[in-house]
This record gives C-alpha cells, structure tokens and sequence, in this order.
C-alpha cells in the first residue's frame, strides 16, 4: 500500500468515526422528539434550533461531572469496562457498505472500512463481545446490583443471539453469499426482507434486546432507581455506556439495512456523478426509518417481565428461527431438485406440516410442565 492508498483509508476511518458520533447525538435528539409528539409534548426545545443540541450538552456536562469509584471495585477493570463497550460496535460497522464505488486518485474506492470475505461472521462476532464488556463492568464494581444486572443482561443478549444467529443463516442460505458487499449487490431487484421476511422480523426483534432497548431493557429498566450493571458509573464512564447503546443500536439498524433492505440500493438511483451521493442518501433513509421502528416500538409496547422475556426468546424465537431455517432450506434445494413447480408444492406441504405438528406438540409439553409439581 502506497501513502495514498493509507490517506484514503484514514479519511473513510475518520468519516465513519464520526458519522458514528454525530449519528448518535442526532438519533438521541430525534428519539426524544418522536416519543414527546407521541405523548402531545413539544420535546427539547433549547440548547440550539429546536434543542437539536441538547444532547451535545448532556455529553459535555457528564464529561466534565465528578467521577465517583467505589471503593470494593475492581479498579482497572472497572475504568477500561465503558472503553470496551463502545469499540465492538465501530468495529461491526467495519463491513457495512454505506454507498457505491468512488473513483479517487486513479483508484476504485468502496464506501466501506473493509469489505471482508467474512463480513457477516465478523458481524455476529463484534456484537457477541459486547456481552463480555457487560459482564466486567457489573463484577468489577463490586456491589450486589450491578453483579445481578450484568448477569441478567448477560443472560439476555446470548438467548437472544442465538435466533438473530439463526435468522442470519436463513438469509445465508437464501443469498449464498457471506460478504455484505455482495449481498448489497445481489438485491439489486429484489430486497431480501421480502422473501425472506420472518428473519427480518426475527432480526428486529433479537436486534432490540441485543441492544437493550424497550421494551427488553429489564436490566437497565430507566424508569427504576436501580439501573444495572452500570449502576456504580457516573460522569464520563457512564457516559460511554450510554453511548455504546445508541451506537449499537445505528450498527444493528445498518446491518439490517444492508442484509434485508438493499443497503444503498433504491428504487430510484441518480445517473452521473451523483449516483454515490444518490447512495448515500438511500442509505441514510433507509437507517432513519428503522431507527423510527425502533423508537415507535420503545413509546407503545411496555416492559416485558424478566421470566416472559427469556420465554419468548427460547421457547418462541428460536424455534421459529429452526423452522424457517429448515424452510428456506426445503424452499432453496427442493425446486433444484424435482423440478420448480413440484419442488415448491412439496416444499409448501412440508412447512405446513411442520407448522401443524408443531402446533400439537407445544399444547401437550405446556400440560405436561403443568403438571410438574414445583
């Protein structure tokens, strides 16, 4: 690599860094803003136009906030825990393509940090680290609270994992691709949420609760004196932990822009130079409108109880997420098979037997737990 080639790649780290950055301060802004309108209020209104810079100000004030340790506190690992919560989510964003190809310098540039032949493993292996970071950061501070929060979060993210997993590799199956690159490109008919749209729901929904957002954030619940394993942080340090759930909560709306929803692809491209700005901005819409999801679903479903939660997510998404596994599977290989026509129509009677079994067996193993004495 030459030093154009090493400028280049340091402008795309710097713009993704702090696109991240100015990402979150928006969202949070505009989260604040849809929830009031929802509610008749009028929201922030100071700190800039329409308090667009309230969140900037929270930051600045809880940078500069006194910092209290606990003294039974682990000390190193409970300074570095906030720090290691935020890298894995730039690092997730590494592979997300955020527009098309660029000429600069003599040289093909893609909008992207780097476009890995593992780009979706190297995702659910960014993500899969935060659970560690959440784990430390309730241990080391030395209280009971935040030990129990971290567990219990902890607990949550791997259930969860495992079916976003599971929606993951229906879309592999389908896609037969494993770079986000190349899934991008592959949807430039069709976008993947439609023919395989169970995973994308079962995306969303694990992608809320590996983000912690309601209404799966029972750890951290925010309308509770106690608030988890970030219980014992404050000013900067909890300031980080903040940050790193909005951050991943871009990186997960990103990711589910990239694998379901055509990523930069739209139905109406620009011709000429400002196709890659025509990229870019079908993109940034594209992570606005499921970033509102997000935000319609935290102001209208209420907290879910712990035991519900942890049942929805063993006991409904991750069977699911093996039916539709097992159902792209039929649907991919039966029509190559038999033929296009009776491969589907074995296929379809297949799922639906499936779906009807299932549906008899589930009555008769929750009679059987029933009976179970405690």
């Amino acid at each position: 690599m030459t030093w154009i080639d090493w400028g280049i790649l340091l402008g795309k780290v710097v713009i993704v860094f702090v696109g991240l950055l100015v990402s979150v301060l928006l969202f949070i802004w505009m989260e604040r803003k849809v929830i009031a309108d929802l509610q008749t209020r009028s929201g922030p209104m100071r700190a800039g136009p329409r308090g667009v810079l309230l969140s900037l100000a929270d930051g600045l004030k809880l940078f500069f906030k006194e910092a209290i340790h606990p003294t039974e506190s682990d000390p190193w690992v409970y300074r570095l825990a906030p720090i290691f919560a935020v890298i894995p989510g730039f690092l997730a964003f590494v592979v997300v393509p955020f527009g098309p190809s660029v000429h600069i310098f003599g040289r093909t540039v893609g909008l992207q940090l780097a476009d890995l032949s593992v780009g979706v493993l190297w995702v659910l292996a960014m993500t899969s680290i935060g659970v560690y970071t959440v784990v430390l950061a309730g241990w080391s501070s030395g209280s009971n609270y935040p030990l129990l929060g971290g567990v219990r979060s902890s607990a949550q993210m791997i259930s969860y994992e495992v079916a976003m997993g599971l929606a993951l590799v229906a879309l592999l199956m389908f896609s037969g691709h494993l770079r986000t690159s190349e899934i991008v490109d592959a949807q430039s008919r069709v976008w993947y949420a439609i023919p395989q749209f169970p995973a994308f729901v079962v995306f969303l929904i694990c992608a809320l609760a590996e983000v912690n957002r309601p209404p799966f954030d029972l750890a951290e619940a925010e309308s509770e004196l106690v608030a988890g394993f970030h219980t014992e942080y404050s000013g900067i340090a909890f300031a980080m932990f903040m940050l790193s759930e909005y951050v991943n909560a871009v990186v997960v709306s990103s990711i589910a822009v990239t694998l379901f929803l055509g990523g930069w692809r739209g139905p109406w491209p620009w011709d000429g130079a400002w196709f890659v700005v025509g990229g870019v901005l079908w993109f940034l819409f594209k992570l606005v409108c499921v970033m509102y999801v997000f935000m319609l679903v935290r102001a209208t479903l209420p907290r879910l109880r712990y035991d519900r939660l942890m049942n929805f997510g063993w006991k409904y998404l991750i069977p699911f997420g093996l039916f539709w596994v097992l159902a792209t599977g039929a649907i991919i290989v039966l029509p190559d098979r038999y033929g296009r026509q009776r491969g589907a129509i074995i296929a379809v009677g297949l799922i639906v037997a499936a779906w009807l079994i299932g549906s008899m067996v589930k009555p008769l193993l929750e009679a059987r737990q029933e009976e179970v004495p405690a």
